[in-house]
């Protein structure tokens, strides 16, 4: 067996072949390039093994849009800054908000094709026609894979499932949010086994994660004229959670790592957001909780701070701590721990027994998304570290940061050797 570049090949004996004497007449006969022309029909094509790797203990993530992953050259800036610094993972597009694939699935067993052919993959747009080739690149550079999925937000499910989609309340057409797009009703469940089969068919192809974003009800648009017919009378928070909880028991049972993109406010807020987001409820079926806590995307004046955008170090610090803090109460409400009170016999007053000392189980899921990206103010290396520190501050070692332009702050993150640049 011979291994190189992320994939396995193996040199099997052919299943016929020629006794050595008569092997031997027949090739002094031959001319040279039928000689190269019956070797190569003898041997057998290489087989490409797909590979994953662990999940490390500290992730240090950078989104890679699906346009800039589609081709050689214009990956290569991206693949550099992940081989010579601190960033261990990549987070690349499966689907976005289009409902479209950013590559070719492999085919069902009921499939006759050479994909599967629920998935519509995105050939006249940002197609990653080599995505086997390039995880198996990035794995031999020891960097964690992980596959972003839209869920929510799609515009190519309810054309073929038009009773899956969220509906306008004034005549039943398909709801629109302002940018125009189409959302599924959460309450969709045969929605949620496709979302599982993504999960699964972007294993298959080397993705050693599977991080769900938009998995929430939609926010912008007309409000008051919108219905979730297949959610009912079932709060959103509920839904919500029933779709967490299926997604990870499918997952699960596959053996494939899930994570969650979170709005940055759930790690304040005690409501649902009004979209079905709660944290808890989060921690409880995902590996991994990502809350986007950047900075530019909290309101003016959001815990006294005028302009958030010029605090990113408080902003994720506190978000972060109060994240940190619900994490292990969710812990302490987890394991049955109850505070009793015990008296002795050299202390007849009865006094509490010791506190609840967590160990993580919440906590340690936590790897928040941080922002590099101008978004009301240029973000430097100062704004982009002061983030990673609060993430450090607040007890965590996790985070993922974001540019939609993939257009890092390149000083921001340190070498590969962990000294400063």
């Amino acid at each position: 067996m011979l291994i190189g570049g992320g994939a396995l090949y193996g040199i099997v004996a052919p299943t016929t072949h020629l006794s050595y004497d008569r092997n031997m007449k027949m090739l002094a006969t031959m001319t040279s390039s039928s000689v190269n022309s019956l070797l190569a029909q003898q041997a057998p094509e290489p087989v490409f093994v797909v590979t994953h790797i662990a999940t490390p203990r500290v992730v240090k993530a950078a989104y890679m849009t699906s346009c800039v992953a589609s081709g050689k050259k214009l990956r290569a800036p991206m693949v550099a800054l992940l081989d010579s610094t601190e960033l261990n993972a990549a987070v690349i597009d499966i689907k976005d908000y289009t409902g479209m694939i950013s590559f070719d699935t492999p085919a069902r067993a009921d499939d006759t094709g050479g994909g599967d052919s629920r998935f519509v993959v995105n050939t006249k747009g940002c197609h990653i026609p080599d995505i086997r080739e390039f995880i198996a690149e990035l794995h031999q550079k020891n960097i964690y894979v992980i596959g972003r999925v839209t869920v929510m937000q799609d515009t190519i499910y309810p054309k073929a499932h038009t009773d899956a989609a969220v509906k306008r309340k004034s005549d039943g057409t398909i709801w629109k949010d302002k940018k125009g797009l189409t959302f599924i009703d959460p309450g969709a469940t045969e929605y949620w086994d496709y979302m599982i089969d993504l999960g699964k068919a972007s294993y298959a192809v080397g993705f050693d994660e599977i991080n769900y974003d938009y998995i929430r009800f939609p926010s912008d648009g007309d409000m008051g004229d919108i219905k979730f017919a297949r959610t009912g009378t079932t709060t959103k928070a509920t839904m919500m959670k029933k779709f967490y909880q299926h997604l990870q028991d499918g997952m699960r049972e596959a053996g494939i790592p899930i994570s969650a993109d979170l709005f940055g406010m759930t790690t304040t807020n005690q409501d649902d957001l009004n979209i079905g987001q709660v944290i808890e409820d989060a921690l409880l079926y995902f590996d991994f909780v990502a809350p986007m806590v950047y900075p530019s995307h909290y309101p003016p004046g959001f815990n006294g701070w005028k302009n958030p955008n010029l605090f990113p170090y408080e902003i994720v610090k506190f978000s972060m701590e109060r994240a940190v803090a619900r994490a292990n109460a969710l812990e302490q409400k987890e394991s049955g721990w109850i505070a009793r009170k015990v008296s002795t016999a050299t202390s007849p007053v009865a006094s509490s027994s010791p506190e609840f000392i967590p160990k993580g189980v919440y906590a340690n899921k936590l790897r928040p998304w941080i922002q590099d990206f101008d978004y009301g103010k240029v973000y430097t290396e100062a704004d982009v570290r002061a983030q990673k520190k609060a993430v450090y501050d607040a007890g965590l070692t996790s985070w993922m940061t974001w540019d939609p332009s993939n257009k890092y702050t390149l000083s921001a993150y340190d070498k590969e050797d962990g000294l400063p640049r």
